[in-house]
């Protein structure tokens, strides 16, 4: 039986390292490629001088989003692989948890920032957030 992997890209090189692991461990499994896009940034520009169109903003942001994934897609056909991609909204950590539940993923493959320290203890780690909630196997590839 084919298993449901599901691997969390944001464009950054540990995820392209995690996606790199998982392209040649699962490659016989069904890879879906996600990235999350959380609301929570759009937030952050209220500060800016001037006027921001956060409409605007989301837009780019999705785009942004798509070349993501795209790029990753990319990848996995270059080795000859087929993956699903997926784009969602939400909190990062809950939103990955949440698609693999309401996707039957049976396992999960994602990047660490290997942030240490105070960084770490200030904003938290996605990566760390989804191994202590995760009912499902989780692989943190550096």
């Amino acid at each position: 039986m084919v298993k449901r992997v599901l691997v969390p890209v944001d464009g950054s090189e540990q995820a392209r390292a995690a996606l790199e692991y998982a392209l040649e461990e699962f490659a016989e499994e069904r890879v879906t490629i996600l990235h999350v896009i959380d609301p929570r940034e759009f937030n952050t520009y209220g500060g800016i001088e001037g006027w921001v169109d956060l409409d605007q903003l989301r837009e780019q942001r999705r785009e942004q989003a798509k070349k993501i994934v795209e790029k990753a897609r990319e990848r996995a056909e270059e080795r000859g692989l087929t993956v699903e991609t997926e784009v969602v909204t939400g909190k990062d950590a809950r939103a990955i948890l949440d698609y693999a539940t309401e996707h039957d993923v049976e396992h999960i493959v994602m990047g660490s920032h290997g942030r240490s320290g105070i960084s770490r203890v200030l904003l938290g780690s996605v990566a760390e957030n989804v191994v202590r909630r995760s009912p499902i196997p989780v692989t943190v590839v550096r």
